[in-house]
Order: structure tokens, then sequence, then C-alpha cells
């Protein structure tokens, strides 16, 4: 993302979309009444409006709304809501949605922006995410995930022809094997920029592959963490996430961040401790002053806005925020956002403990 202007607390901001990273982050980012100004295309009828064999045409046109409903499906954003401004042949009050997608050049303008709004904002057009592939592998087979800000994309399988233990060629199917391994994580290394590779298997096929890294691409070689795994595919990449030598590499990224919250809150929820969850309890607790953290999955944030009720969520984060608490945007899209969406999708962890 690439911010070409803002004065936030006149309550604008410009940028440009850069990735599809980009889109989720202006998900949790644009609320309903905000209002959206991109360049867009609008249905025009030529002929007049009341002729039924009229062509149509999509007119590039430049259109600001008053936001009503956000939708991100992982590909793209749809931000719809009432035309505010645009040409003077487009009626303002009727309904447009405004699809961004990379490249786009939106504006948001707020009332007033949270905190961890503009913490996402500036985080995103930082650059400098970490860029983290993991690769989980067996006797014969590997697999491929990038690390997202949503979670992560599965990115490839392979499998290899490799013998059982205790056959005369083992050694030899064993390193065609693992290289086509290390060539795929070259690939992948060069097209993502990749800065952190999470190498992961059962047993010891992790450290034979290290053993020929090593020798062939040694500087591919520090780019790679071990860790331990017991399944294979998309179980074992939401195992990994979860462990701690993993944890101590990649405590900057997103989805080990936000497992490591949920994590707490739920040790807390445990022994009865600092821990809040549930829309009431936890109103009460922000009004109270009394939230160090507040977590909320984004599958809640949409539910809200879909039921017309998001101004009671919103409420909730603007006294956390207003009380000097951190506000953290938790995805489904990872096994710790799932299991926290099935505690309501909202909690805190408190700064001290409160008797109802």
């Amino acid at each position: 993302m690439k911010v070409l202007g803002y004065d936030f607390k006149k309550g604008f901001c410009r940028l440009k979309v850069e990735s599809l990273d980009d889109l989720w982050v202006l998900s949790q980012v644009i609320d309903p009444k905000d209002l959206v100004k991109g360049r867009t295309f609008r249905k025009i009828k030529l002929g007049g409006s009341e002729d039924r064999k009229a062509n149509v045409i999509k007119k590039p046109v430049t259109l600001t709304i008053q936001v009503e409903k956000v939708d991100f499906d992982k590909t793209s954003l749809r931000v719809s809501g009432v035309i505010k401004e645009g040409p003077e042949d487009i009626p303002h009050g009727s309904y447009h949605t405004i699809e961004v997608e990379e490249n786009s050049i939106i504006t948001i303008e707020k009332e007033s922006w949270l905190g961890f709004q503009i913490e996402k904002i500036k985080d995103a057009s930082s650059g400098s995410e970490s860029k983290v592939l993991i690769c989980v592998m067996d006797r014969d087979e590997a697999c491929f995930a990038l690390m997202k800000r949503y979670g992560y994309e599965y990115l490839s399988e392979i499998s290899g022809r490799v013998e059982k233990k205790g056959v005369d060629d083992k050694t030899l199917k064993d390193k065609e094997f693992y290289g086509q391994v290390i060539r795929m994580l070259e690939e992948y290394v060069q097209r993502h920029n990749i800065s952190f590779i999470v190498l992961a298997s059962p047993a010891f096929w992790k450290e034979d592959l290290m053993k020929v890294l090593e020798q062939k691409n040694k500087g591919l070689a520090s780019k790679v963490t071990l860790a331990t795994c017991n399944s294979f595919g998309k179980n074992a990449i939401n195992e990994v996430l979860s462990r701690p030598e993993v944890k101590s590499v990649l405590k900057q990224e997103r989805v080990v961040r936000e497992t490591a919250l949920v994590e707490e809150l739920f040790v807390e929820v445990a022994k009865n401790g600092l821990a809040v969850y549930g829309l009431e309890q936890t109103k009460n607790a922000a009004e109270a002053g009394a939230i160090k953290t507040l977590l909320v999955t984004d599958r809640l944030i949409y539910e809200m806005r879909e039921k017309k009720e998001y101004d009671k969520l919103d409420y909730v984060m603007r006294m956390v925020d207003q009380t000097k608490g951190d506000v953290f945007i938790i995805s489904e899209e990872h096994d710790a956002g799932k299991k926290f969406q099935g505690l309501g999708g909202i909690g805190g962890i408190l700064r001290y403990k409160i008797s109802w």
C-alpha cells in the first residue's frame, strides 16, 4: 500500500492499493458512514432512461459514496453506498458499488480515525512486513504456503519417487526428491521476495533436506528455520504456526501474533482470570476502562455490518481506543481465529479483574 496523502486529524487518507493483502487491511479500516472516493464505472443508457432498446455503456467516473456495506472475498473489495459527489448527469442519492482492486487509488474520509486503524494503514504502507514461506514435507511429498495478513495462501504440493528405507538406491532417489523441493524453494523465494523459510516435517526428513541445502545453496539455507510437525498439508501448516521455535523467528508476523493473543485470552478465561468475552461483558469492561487488549474477529465485524448493528461494536472499539487500550482484528482464516470466533468473536485481556 502506498499512502499518497493524509491528515488523520482532519479525517482523510488517500492511498494506492498495491496487493491483495492491502484489500484485506482496507476491509477492516473502512466503516459504514465513511466517505470513499474513487474511480469507478457507472452504467449509462444511451437514448434516454425510458427507451428499453437503448444501449447501455459503462462510463468511467469519479464518485464519492457514503459507505453502507463492505464485502471482501480474498480477491476483491466491494464498497457499496449512496452517491454523495459525482458528475452532474449522475443522480446524487442513488446507490453504487466501487470495486477496489490492485492499483486502485481511493480516498477515505472519517469523522474520526481510531488508533488501530491508523496503525494498520502505516503498517501496510511501511514495506517492513517479512515474507515468510512455509514448507512441510515427509518422505516423498512437500507442500508450500505463503503467510499473508489474512492467514496464509496455500501455494502447491509436489510428490517424488523415493524408495523405502533399506533399498540400495534410496540415497539417489532421496536426493532427486530433495532437488525438486530445493528448486521449488528457490523459485518461491525469488518470486515472492521471501525473507524466512519455515521447513517442517515429522521425523528426520527436514534435517536430511537441510544437509543437502547447505551444500547446494548456503544463502537459501540461511533463511531456514526447522520445525517439527506430526501431519502433512494444511493441518500441518496450522500446527507449525503454533510451534515455539517458529514463534521465536516469526514473532512479528501477523498470524503468529494473533495466535499468541488468542492463546493468552483463553489461558485467562480458563483460570477465571484477567479476561472477558462476549459483546455485553466486553462492553461493560470497556466502559470501565479495564481492557488492555481488545480482540475482535473479522467475521464478527462482517456479521454486525450485515445485521446493521455495527454501531454497537464500533462503540466498544472506540471506548478501548479512548482509554489507551490496544485493538486487534483477528482473522478467521487460521485455527486460532476460528477458535476465538467460537467464543463469540470478541473479548478482552484486562488490566485488572472486574467484579460483576
